[in-house]
């Protein structure tokens, strides 16, 4: 009796232990379709981001004069010579070149595939800037020089210039296009401009009245480089309020501009955003040929005498940059981004007293062959830029607050042009876009705005635009950058800001500056 009993509750044992086992075979087996569902579900997502231009012109970027659409064709269309985030030259559909007196040698990267699998081409080189020296575009500046081009063979060009170029290769950015897409096409009304052929990272695959897709570009040359980012979606909108009304309630993932206000518009919170400096370049010109101004402790006096700080933030309300000289905006070649430039009253007056100016009856003042000479000096400024005028204003309120006296000199902008031309100032209050060239011909060169003449500087611009040794690049601008702090031939005042805003939700690396803002968008995710 007590064997049978004990068989039944082993029975018992053995069909719980079944039941548990069953029970956890099948939970296992739902756990893994689970992670399985979910594995796929990720590996399905595609990874995307969304961007806009307002008011589309063409996507040709050729053709386009819109900020936007130059920014973004940049991931579409690739040139000879691409920039770097620091502002340097390197290979793109070039792998190299060399100069020959007023020529450029450019070898051409041999296994490029147009996004509709043709094949790359010196003919597509010489194609692109024959369109760029018969249409109107933004880089017709870039070849304005060319004279001609000579295909030696398949990948290779000789494009010769009319004279010398310094830094040309910085001009070879310009976005080539395909010769066999827009053979025997009218250019510039074809209908083949609303999604042309490209060499770059991502193609166009739809096109429609809201938005332009971009997909991976299985043709792309750099197989080194993996595409993580699949997809990006181009909203196109009316105006760029819409735009901006659109990035603040989330529907873009980023967005770049140089507008003052942009702020007004998208708010401040949801978003990260960097404010870099602009292409745009406020400085002093001092005219050497000033019996005052040739004295350079008069130039220094009045450098040192300015407070950047207090212009930009009185007067543009923190939405300029100082600057302390033409390259500090990021470019290899000037890392010493010192926007105060030595702002110290004390100083402008020690170095005055030292070279025997006296300050009485609240003039400095100097007696020089007998004669007593004062520090007065004519500002010259655009009438029509009222912003410019209220800059000249404080200037003088400062100068003046240090016993230089300035009298304001408003023309309008031919008088302007014309005195500038003419060098027909003391001072000159004058803006420039800068080029992504690292030359420095304005400031230094033959005919300077200054009339600045130095043997050393001559020295060290020839030799810089004579070699591709960084090393030497960077010694030659350092020293360039010393006499330009020294010798004062113009005061570097402000950049206006380049701001690019992207949502706290997208991650990546994100090193933009006013050449493009996609440097590593392959990795962005979000």
């Amino acid at each position: 009796m007590k064997s049978n009993w004990i068989k039944y509750v082993f029975i018992v044992f053995i069909i719980i232990v079944l039941v548990f086992a069953v029970i956890k075979i099948r939970n296992d087996e739902k756990e893994e379709e689970l992670e399985s569902q979910t594995t796929n579900s990720e590996d399905e997502k595609v990874r995307e981001i969304k961007v806009g231009i307002a008011s589309l012109d063409t996507i040709n970027p050729i053709l386009s004069t819109n900020k936007n659409v130059q920014d973004i064709t940049k991931l579409i269309y690739e040139p000879l010579v691409n920039i770097t985030s620091d502002y340097k030259a390197e290979p793109c559909l070039a792998t190299e070149w060399a100069k020959e007196e007023n020529s450029y040698l450019i070898k051409l990267r041999e296994n490029v595939k147009w996004s509709d699998g043709l094949r790359f081409t010196a003919e597509d080189v010489r194609f692109t800037i024959d369109r760029l020296k018969e249409v109107n575009s933004i880089y017709s500046y870039n070849v304005q020089h060319v004279v001609g081009v000579d295909i030696v063979d398949d990948y290779t060009v000789r494009i010769n210039l009319d004279g010398e170029v310094p830094f040309f290769e910085y001009n070879l950015i310009f976005p080539i296009l395909s010769k066999d897409y827009f053979e025997g096409e009218d250019f510039v009304n074809t209908g083949k401009n609303s999604s042309p052929v490209g060499t770059g990272k991502y193609k166009i695959t739809a096109v429609d009245g809201s938005a332009i897709t971009l997909e991976k570009n299985d043709n792309w040359w750099n197989q080194d480089t993996e595409l993580s980012l699949e997809k990006i979606t181009v909203n196109i909108y009316s105006s760029i309020g819409e735009l901006y009304n659109s990035f603040k309630i989330g529907n873009l993932d980023l967005v770049a501009t140089t507008n003052d206000s942009v702020e007004d518009y998208i708010g401040t919170l949801g978003y990260n955003a960097k404010s870099l400096k602009g292409r745009e370049h406020t400085f002093l010109a001092f005219n050497m040929q000033n019996s005052v101004l040739a004295n350079q402790e008069v130039r220094r006096a009045i450098s040192y005498s300015i407070d950047k700080e207090n212009i930009v933030s009185s007067i543009f309300s923190n939405k300029r940059l100082t600057s302390s000289f033409p390259l500090d905006y990021g470019s290899f070649l000037y890392q010493n981004q010192d926007g105060s430039s030595g702002y110290n009253l004390e100083q402008a007056q020690k170095v005055l007293t030292d070279a025997g100016w006296t300050y009485r009856s609240s003039y400095w003042q100097k007696s020089i062959n007998g004669r007593t000479q004062r520090i007065s000096l004519n500002l010259l400024v655009k009438s029509s830029d009222a912003s410019e005028v209220t800059v000249a204003q404080n200037i003088k309120t400062q100068l003046e607050n240090q016993g230089i006296r300035i009298n304001i000199v408003q023309t309008n902008d031919e008088q302007y042009t014309n005195m500038i031309n003419s060098r027909n100032y003391d001072i000159a209050l004058c803006s420039i876009n800068l080029a992504l060239s690292p030359d420095l011909t304005t400031f230094f060169g033959e005919g300077n705005l200054a009339n600045y003449t130095n043997e050393e500087v001559t020295n060290l611009m020839n030799e810089a635009k004579n070699t591709t040794d960084e090393n030497i690049l960077k010694n030659d601008y350092s020293r360039l950058a010393e006499i330009y702090k020294t010798d004062v031939p113009y005061v570097s005042l402000y950049n206006n800001r380049y701001i690019v805003a992207y949502h706290s939700e997208l991650v990546g690396d994100f090193t933009p500056n006013w050449y493009t803002s996609f440097y590593g968008v392959e990795n962005w995710y979000k």
